[in-house]
């Protein structure tokens, strides 16, 4: 995946290379100069009867000039290199982001929300780092790897055939740790989207946690979490930090071969004492070289895993493809029709079976049923989330499989139960940057969804609100969003139990509002209180995903005992 990340920079990359290239050739000619000068020249100077100090003055400026080169070049390559790694990781979120995007919902389901966040934010990082390290190490370290031996080869072709001969067992170490921290990474990467998930549960529903008094089972599960992860991440770091002291112990068993071996040679005078040295140094350059090319193992090992997990996404097919027809509207036929739909989130259990009914253009569709029933999951169907298992929704008689989604949804103004206030102003969660959006649309669907205290506040519609709305009550947040949904002039609007929060009088306020000022639009209001859908032209009451009965407020009065107990219960006998 690097490589593909960094192919649009190529003219950059090539020209950082080649400043680390010529950089490290730099590094590698200055040991030998200093054996020149330790052999050649020095005794030069000492046979001379009149010692010119020129060559020496010159070697050693010399020496100078290629070490501000080569720092001046690694200084530039660094920054090209960096600049290739950000860029390519920007356009590498933007892919994934994109992809997110077009995940459907049941795609959404099998990852796991905190996974994707997890892939976006630690897995990308990963990928930066390794993209990094890769440019600045990845020829340098096998340039002075490579040169060093051949360098040392020049020098003294005995003592590098010692230094080469523990190279094999270096190899052997790398390869084997690396074949195990590709997997524990990735496992370490598992834990993390599970830690993810806890912190994400704990900070959406803190007031919960604290209202039941149960701060210290959330203390301990996070920890329970967070122990999970840290026994993983010390897993993979233990296996891969057995690689420097190996490599270490290794390279130094050959430092103490290479330097008895050398005192025997410079004893019997098949050496001299600058080569000793030089080798001595390229020794040194050899083993930095080697524990640069092990930090590039043990970055793209977990590169390598984090990579896996990108892909995982970036490589997922559409599992529902876009339709190619526009909504044609045609007022002879229903605009809703729910044709024996059966549906099932995990493809075990039916969340959804033979849905049946249709709505036309003006009327308004109640939904009541339980907790868990499937209220929710038809307006998820509806909004084209998921496709159904069985049956069709149709509009206008089309199927909405067939219909560009983002037609259809522009038709349909929703509220969800949970739905989400943005850190913006007021007129900004409204418009929402619709640009076919009037202040003039933002007036009247705040005067619709009750929501004229916004004028109350300072700045009225610039007023700032706070993340998901925090600085607004339960009811106000509520008609923020009705509002949002209004604004659109959708044909159709559905409020998922969007009034739960509201008191009965704003509540039967907003439903007047909506009949007088949008009478040719279709509505579906799912409630848990009856008083909130009792004048729709069609209520369904649900139960376990199946309809049990239908009809109007008085017909469901008089044919279910079901729908009779509740409106009994809830408005009181003669108002039922």
């Amino acid at each position: 995946m690097i490589f593909r990340l960094i192919k649009p920079y190529w003219r950059m990359l090539t020209v950082s290379l080649t400043f680390k290239s010529l950089a490290a050739l730099a590094d590698l000619f200055l040991p030998w100069l200093i054996a020149y000068m330790i052999d050649t020249t020095i005794p030069a100077l000492r046979m001379a009867a009149e010692p010119d100090l020129m060559p020496l003055f010159q070697l050693g400026g010399l020496m100078i000039v290629i070490a501000i080169v080569g720092v001046i070049l690694n200084i530039s390559a660094n920054r090209k290199a960096e600049y290739i790694a950000s860029y390519a990781i920007q356009g590498l979120r933007h892919d994934l982001f994109a992809k997110m995007e077009n995940l459907s919902a049941r795609q959404v389901d099998v990852l796991t929300r905190p996974s994707l966040i997890s892939r976006m934010t630690s897995d990308t990082y990963n990928m930066y780092n390794a993209t990094a390290v890769m440019q600045r190490l990845g020829v340098r370290a096998p340039v002075l790897l490579i040169g060093g031996i051949l360098m040392s080869l020049l020098l003294d072709p005995v003592l590098t055939l010692i230094m080469v001969a523990m190279l094999p067992l270096i190899i052997v170490i790398v390869y084997g740790a690396s074949k195990k921290g590709i997997p524990l990474y990735k496992r370490t990467q598992e834990f993390l989207d599970q830690l993810i998930r806890k912190l994400r549960e704990y900070i959406t529903g803190a007031r919960v946690v604290r209202s039941l008094s149960m701060h210290d089972h959330e203390i301990s599960a996070f920890e329970h979490a967070n122990q999970q992860t840290v026994t993983a991440e010390l897993t993979a770091h233990i296996t891969m930090a057995k690689i420097n002291p190996l490599m270490n112990a290794v390279m130094n068993i050959g430092l103490v071969l290479v330097l008895i071996v050398g005192a025997y040679r410079l004893a019997s005078g098949q050496a001299q004492i600058g080569q000793i040295i030089a080798f001595v140094t390229y020794f040194t350059i050899i083993l930095t070289a080697m524990m640069s090319v092990t930090r590039i193992f043990v970055l793209s090992s977990r590169a390598t895993a984090s990579a896996q997990r990108i892909d995982e996404v970036l490589d997922m097919p559409v599992d529902m493809q876009d339709g190619s027809e526009d909504v044609r509207p045609d007022p002879t036929r229903p605009l809703i029709t729910f044709d024996n739909v059966s549906f099932s989130y995990n493809q075990k259990e039916s969340n959804l079976k033979n849905i049946n009914f249709d709505i036309y253009q003006g009327q308004t569709l109640g939904i009541i049923g339980a907790t868990g029933s499937g209220k929710t999951t038809i307006i998820n169907l509806l909004m084209r989330f998921y496709d159904v298992d069985e049956g069709a929704i149709l509009i206008y008689g089309q199927n909405i499989k067939d219909l560009k989604a983002a037609g259809l949804r522009r038709r349909i103004g929703v509220v969800f139960q949970n739905d989400l206030i943005f850190a913006d102003s007021i007129y900004g969660n409204i418009q929402f940057n619709r640009d076919k959006i009037t202040d003039e649309d933002i007036e009247k669907a705040t005067r619709v969804a009750q929501a004229e205290f916004i004028y109350e506040k300072e700045h009225d519609l610039q007023h700032q609100m706070a993340q998901k709305g925090m600085n607004l009550s339960g009811g106000q947040k509520q008609r923020v969003l009705i509002a949002r949904a209004l604004a659109g002039k959708p044909d159709v609007i559905v409020l998922d139990d969007a009034s739960s929060a509201l008191d009965y009088k704003t509540d039967m306020n907003m439903r007047k509002a909506l009949k007088q000022e949008l009478s040719t639009t279709t509505m579906i209001i799912i409630a848990q209180r009856i008083a909130s859908i009792k004048d729709a032209d069609k209520i369904l009451l649900i139960d376990e995903g199946a309809v049990i009965a239908t009809g109007t407020h008085q017909e469901l009065m008089r044919t279910s005992t079901i729908y009779r107990d509740i409106a009994r219960y809830q408005l009181g006998g003669d108002d039922a």
